[in-house]
């Protein structure tokens, strides 16, 4: 048995078992630049693409949405959702919705090189203040944190 069994293991090398990608790997993996893939990321990634068409066509318009947003090419967004209704593409068509209801701030965001970051991180960092006070003190000591925080104090 074990002469049989060392000729089977010389014609066969031991090659380990290649992990299947996890749905966060495949997410990232579509979500990257693709020249920031790997050689093999991109091998899997274009596997997985071959084998089901629709990833493929969501991966396509995740990819042009992207370049809106880093070229700053918000007079197109109207051109990209007809084309992923055209596509019928379920699983963009809450995202393509909640663009709708937005549809002119959304543009604003995509072309103009002005963010309300700075601002919406200060609204973060006093709500952050707020939770952590909750129960705790009064408002007085809640308005001094809150001052002190914005001076980088705190």
């Amino acid at each position: 048995m074990k002469v049989y069994l060392a000729k089977l293991r010389a014609d066969f090398p031991p090659t380990p078992p290649r992990k299947a990608p996890s749905v966060r790997d495949v997410t990232s993996w579509l979500s990257r630049h693709p020249d920031r893939l790997t050689d093999g990321q991109a091998q899997q990634l274009k596997a997985i693409l071959a084998r089901c068409p629709v990833l493929d066509r969501t991966a396509h318009r995740v990819r042009a949405f992207a370049e809106f947003m880093n070229d700053r090419q918000g007079q197109h967004l109207d051109q990209w959702i007809t084309q992923v209704q055209a596509n019928d593409l379920p699983a963009l068509h809450s995202f393509v919705t909640g663009l709708g209801q937005a549809l002119d701030a959304v543009v604003a965001g995509l072309s103009l090189r002005y963010s309300s970051g700075a601002v919406e991180g200060q609204n973060n960092k006093i709500k952050m203040l707020k939770r952590q006070m909750f129960g705790r003190a009064n408002f007085d000591l809640l308005r001094k944190r809150v001052l002190l925080t914005a001076r980088g104090r705190s």
